[in-house]
């Protein structure tokens, strides 16, 4: 059942930012829109794109297609609305290409046509990150295709480009007056992809991490001081680290602590996990080490319940850019339905406050939850 939004917090000179997990509109999400690729996929158990259709289908019912543009994000598009966040933020985490010259032995290639780019627009996004381990599926043309898309389409991009200055590039957005916003999109290996995909002088690519050292934090600083003025919010978006599971690696919990105490960094906006991580609050500054899938066509697939990779977050940070400092962050539990992002029942929403609660660290903070199942993490007074 449709719930109404939950009221806004947002203020005045405050910049609310919104962010989500992985965003993957290709393969059969791409084939319900109205233009979609050649269905064909080279996977090792799947060779029709439309094969994950007919499994959502089953698991929930018929997807009269083609849908119109907007219909895969469903509620989020309200909530979006009514939470006007200033800057919006995802990984998108598809290639948006009909090139046909897919990666050979990666086994699973996502791809969303051009045509179908308004999918991405109706949502109102400011930036897509990169860096991930499905942007380049489909070969160097892909990923050409992809960025120049964005781009035509006005969409900022960090994380990837046709050679290394302009992988490593952050993206700039305005935030409504208030300031601006620095986005820096970075990837890890750990995450799948693959070394042979950094972007190097004259060869497309992404904005691959060598490793997650002290001196990587000290080369990330240095690039955010060449950029940075002095009430900018920087945010890091980070591919990282493996699918399931609530541990964070300890490497993953220094680095990031690291950006922010060496590298001036306000947001770390970490992906890569297919369910919802815990949030760490650090020196005022928000780490989201993992935030789950949005957006996908996984619906109808088995294995891994327990995790509820079906369940996502809406995440709205709200930050003093003149300090860098967050006040309050609201989160809208979400979850895929026909692949359709929905309100969640009451009883996930239930269950992943616990589990955020379970598995956060937030000194002098907590998360509360109100009669719409939005949670809110509030600092407790004082702080």
């Amino acid at each position: 059942m449709e719930k109404p939004a939950a009221p806004g917090s947002r203020s005045g000179p405050w910049v609310t930012l919104f962010l989500c997990g992985d965003v993957m509109t290709g393969r059969g999400i791409d084939q319900i829109l109205p233009f979609p690729c050649d269905p064909v996929i080279h996977e090792p158990f799947m060779q029709s794109a439309l094969g994950y259709v007919e499994l959502a289908e089953v698991a929930h019912g018929r997807i009269p297609t083609p849908v119109e543009f907007p219909y895969v994000w469903g509620d989020a598009i309200g909530i979006l609305d009514f939470m006007a966040p200033d800057v919006r933020v995802v990984n998108l985490e598809t290639a948006v290409t009909r090139s046909n010259d897919y990666w050979r032995d990666k086994g699973i290639n996502y791809r969303m046509s051009p045509e179908n780019i308004p999918c991405i627009v109706s949502a109102g996004i400011s930036c897509c990150s990169l860096a991930n381990n499905h942007v380049l599926d489909w070969g160097y043309p892909g990923l050409l295709d992809t960025i120049e898309t964005l781009k035509a389409a006005g969409i900022r991009i960090a994380g990837a480009g046709p050679g290394l200055r302009e992988a490593a590039e952050p993206a700039i957005l305005d935030a409504n007056g208030k300031g601006r916003v620095l986005v820096f999109s970075f990837g890890t290996e750990t995450s799948g992809i693959l070394p042979e995909w950094q972007a190097a002088p004259g060869r497309p690519g992404v904005n691959l991490l060598p490793d997650l050292s002290g001196k990587t934090v000290q080369a990330i600083g240095e690039q955010v001081s060449r950029v940075r003025r002095h009430d900018d919010i920087v945010v890091t978006s980070i591919h990282w680290g493996g699918n399931w599971g609530y541990a964070i690696p300890p490497q993953h919990r220094e680095f990031a602590r690291g950006l922010v105490d060496r590298a001036g960094v306000d947001v770390v906006h970490g992906h890569s996990s297919h369910h919802v991580l815990g949030i760490e609050v650090y020196n005022r500054r928000i780490i989201l080490y993992g935030c789950g899938d949005f957006i996908n066509d996984y619906e109808g697939i088995g294995g891994y319940g327990r995790y509820r990779g079906d369940i996502g977050l809406m995440y709205f940070p709200s930050i003093d850019h003149s300090q860098g400092r967050v006040e309050q962050m609201r989160m809208f539990p979400t979850q895929i339905h026909r692949f359709s992002v929905r309100r969640a029942p009451h009883a996930d929403a239930l269950w992943l406050k616990d589990v955020l609660s379970r598995e956060s660290n937030m000194p002098g903070a907590s998360i509360s939850i109100d009669e719409n199942d939005v949670l809110t993490l509030d600092f407790n007074s004082g702080e």
